[in-house]
């Protein structure tokens, strides 16, 4: 290989090298290690979801949605995310993103409007980190809205979640 094009080769790999380690760095401090979320709130329009205790801020993340994240999710493979109340129902430590937290998705009133309309009204909408292999991508994972409906954030960010929500916390996922 001529000389001009290994340093080309070691040009992007470096740059590609800083572009992964600024995609890994914590965008706030830690949330603190006894914290309990007795409610989360998800804001699709903002991109964020927010642990709160009492009323208060805990903290706040920067995530991605669905595909299609405009609008209340109407049915399977529509790739919106849901919108209403819903509870945080149970845990997946094995699924095929890191660590995902259920969304009680669909409720009664979801299964009736789909069946009303004909069509299924789709499931497993999770919160949940990135796709297990991936975790290197970080917060470049928020650079466009890839998932079947699920709320994602980074690794790091799910591992606090994860700590933070018991099973049953409610979720409110708002437009």
């Amino acid at each position: 290989m001529p000389r001009k094009h290994l340093i080309i080769a070691a040009a992007a790999a470096g740059a590609l090298a800083s572009l992964v380690g600024w995609a890994n760095l914590p965008d706030s401090p830690p949330l603190s290690a006894g914290a309990v979320a007795d409610r989360v709130v998800v804001e699709k329009s903002a991109r964020t979801l927010t642990l709160l205790r009492h009323g208060t801020v805990l903290k706040r993340y920067r995530v991605a949605l669905g595909g299609e994240p405009r609008g209340p999710k109407r049915r399977k493979g529509d790739e919106r995310t849901p919108e209403g109340v819903y509870r945080l129902d149970y845990r997946n430590p094995r699924s095929n993103a890191h660590l995902a937290l259920h969304v009680s998705y669909p409720d009664s009133a979801d299964v009736a409007r789909a069946r009303a309309e004909g069509v299924p009204p789709g499931d497993l909408i999770m919160v949940h980190g990135i796709i297990n292999g991936l975790g290197w991508v970080g917060r470049l994972h928020r650079l466009a809205d890839w998932t079947d409906g699920c709320v994602a954030v980074t690794n790091r960010e799910m591992d606090e979640i994860w700590r933070a929500v018991p099973v049953g916390t409610p979720i409110e996922i708002r437009p």
